[in-house]
């Protein structure tokens, strides 16, 4: 632990979780906001019962799953091979980006799902465009929404088998929190696994505890 803590390895490895989980959760909040309204609003859409079912079922997808498509997609003779990307930063973004994405395209569709169905013709008589029809609807989904946002987080700042596998927890390069706690758990560094542990539970409660006052400050 003493040589984590001098070498300043812990903090390399905390500014790689955060870059790698806070990317993927942009990615997945720009991309799950639009999707989960569209999805909300669209009820007339054929498919939209299969799409939410395999939205919800992406929900509780096993990580490990998601690392075994990813990993076959970005070797060198997947379709995505040509990136490169492969025990990459990037390529775990990838991942925690497919972890992130079904949670927060699920909650916001249940969230604006639940708002009054008038609503929306409302907005449309009154000459809302679809860009203020969806920042509107938004708005008034805001708690849902904050909860998507959270669970996106939680999902990908927790995850450790499909960014191990994708990543390849290779230390200097793409070793994060998670991955290292399994890391040096296996080779009985057990006082550097609970300091790092420590570290990612710390990262967790204050980001959370932001976005739980955010989400208290909407329900009034």
């Amino acid at each position: 632990m003493q040589e984590i803590i001098l070498s300043g390895e812990w903090l390399a490895i905390t500014g790689r979780t955060l870059a790698v989980s806070g990317i993927a959760l942009a990615v997945a909040v720009l991309l799950g906001l639009p999707a989960g309204l569209a999805l909300a609003v669209s009820r007339r859409f054929p498919a939209r019962r299969m799409v939410l079912t395999i939205i919800h079922t992406g929900m509780a997808q096993p990580p490990v799953v998601v690392g075994l498509v990813v990993a076959l997609s970005l070797f060198r003779g997947g379709p995505l091979g040509f990136l490169g990307w492969m025990y990459t930063v990037p390529g775990m973004v990838i991942a925690q980006t497919v972890i992130a994405l079904p949670l927060v395209i699920g909650l916001t569709a249940a969230g604006v799902a639940q708002l009054d169905p008038n609503l929306v013709m409302q907005l449309r008589s009154l000459g809302a465009s679809s860009v203020q029809l969806g920042v509107l609807l938004l708005r008034q989904a805001k708690l849902s929404v904050l909860a998507a946002v959270m669970a996106g987080f939680g999902g990908a700042l927790s995850e450790v088998g499909a960014v191990m596998m994708v990543g390849g927890n290779i230390r200097g390069q793409t070793r994060v929190l998670t991955t290292a706690v399994v890391q040096y758990t296996r080779q009985g560094h057990f006082e550097a696994a609970v300091l790092l542990g420590l570290v990612l539970l710390t990262i967790a409660f204050a980001i959370n505890f932001v976005f739980t006052r955010l989400q208290q400050g909407a329900a009034k």
